[in-house]
């Protein structure tokens, strides 16, 4: 399980919305997101959107540098409180950015915050944008959260690269995540050959799939240790089981903790 194909990130744009939008469907969009406590539910689905559109903009029109917020059209939000109307704003956006990708294929060269230049990242960061706050919405609205396999390891590698890329780039709570020759094995129980091993060398920390023993592991289902991963699980969970230095991995949830 690698990176997925430019054309299946596109159709998970479009799956992992859809499967927003039955989240916010009946829900009460006005309750705070446990996990992301300065939004209520239907702050949380415009963030969503307003992502969705913001790259699209970024993707049609080539930018070579950062596209301004509020030169997005839609960017906002649907007016009024019509759940309806949020609900066909999240599709049309979704629609229109997998197709801009779509469009330009994963090589066209644009403007991102990281030093892959390409339509690629886009594509890629989107569907676990989507995903993760997909799960934000579950939590807050009580509902049940699955995802694909394939997506949820690359959800677990896309951040691992995010936090290398910070940590080489002088982030100083990333910069933390190394020396003492310290590890940390992600094991997932239901996938055959998910598993993860998180090595602290002296400069930088540095990842493979392996399994190893290591100072810490983390065991649980493929979307659990995501969910742990991108802290909307608590590695305290019953569905999880934490193996060897507990405060290994507090200490690497907490310095991971930006974006």
């Amino acid at each position: 399980m690698t990176s997925l194909s430019h054309d299946r990130y596109c159709d998970e744009i479009l799956a992992q919305t859809d499967a927003l939008r039955a989240v916010l469907t009946g829900a009460d969009l006005g309750v705070t997101v446990p996990s992301c406590p300065d939004w209520t539910l239907r702050e949380l689905a415009v963030h969503v959107g307003g992502a969705h559109r913001w790259v699209g903009e970024i993707v049609r029109t080539r930018a070579s540098e950062e596209f301004p917020e509020d030169k997005v059209p839609g960017f906002e939000g649907p007016d009024g409180e019509d759940p309806a109307a949020l609900d066909a704003w999240l599709a049309e956006g979704a629609a229109a950015t997998a197709a801009a990708l779509r469009e330009a294929g994963p090589d066209a060269e644009v403007w991102t915050w990281v030093t892959e230049r390409r339509t690629a990242f886009w594509a890629r960061r989107m569907t676990h944008e989507t995903a993760v706050h997909r799960a934000d919405a579950a939590l807050a609205a009580r509902a049940p959260y699955e995802v694909d396999a394939e997506v949820a390891a690359d959800t677990i590698e896309e951040w691992l690269g995010i936090v290398a890329l910070a940590q080489e780039e002088g982030d100083p709570e990333a910069a933390d995540l190394r020396g003492g020759g310290r590890s940390l094995h992600l094991h997932a129980t239901d996938v055959p050959g998910a598993e993860w091993l998180i090595e602290f060398g002296e400069d930088r920390f540095t990842w493979r799939r392996a399994h190893e023993k290591a100072t810490v592991a983390l065991r649980g289902t493929l979307t659990d240790l995501m969910l742990v991963f991108n802290r909307r699980l608590e590695p305290t969970s019953s569905r999880v089981e934490v193996l060897g230095d507990a405060a290994l991995l507090d200490f690497w949830l907490d310095r991971s903790s930006f974006g």
